[in-house]
């Protein structure tokens, strides 16, 4: 029991010996208010939201990456991981919601 209360206080001690007993002074922005904070953002327009991204393969066995937009744009990627371009309603024909589309002149598949 004796041990038991020594091990005890000697925890507690060590606890409170690791407090620092200076005043801190917490403020939620060191370098002062967002100057930004008050200005009118009503000119910003943000880019459109991804809404589908889906693969198709074509007859040639080849695939097509295809980025579909929320504003109806889409990008056309053979490498999965590139930006690609933006189609125009020529080279692309088909929306996010169809399973085929026309890229290039090629029927393509989901």
């Amino acid at each position: 029991m004796t041990r038991t209360l020594t091990l005890l206080s000697l925890a507690a001690a060590a606890a409170l010996a690791g407090c620092n007993k200076e005043d801190h002074t917490i403020v939620a922005d060191p370098a002062g208010p967002d100057p930004m904070a008050n200005q009118d953002n009503a000119g910003v327009v943000l880019p459109p939201a991804i809404a589908a991204s889906k693969s198709y393969r074509c007859k040639d066995n080849s695939l097509v990456y295809v980025d579909w937009y929320s504003d109806g744009t889409a990008r056309v990627k053979k490498v999965k991981t590139e930006a690609g371009t933006p189609a125009t309603a020529e080279e692309l024909k088909g929306d996010a919601k169809s399973s085929s589309v026309t890229a290039n002149g090629q029927t393509c598949h989901v």
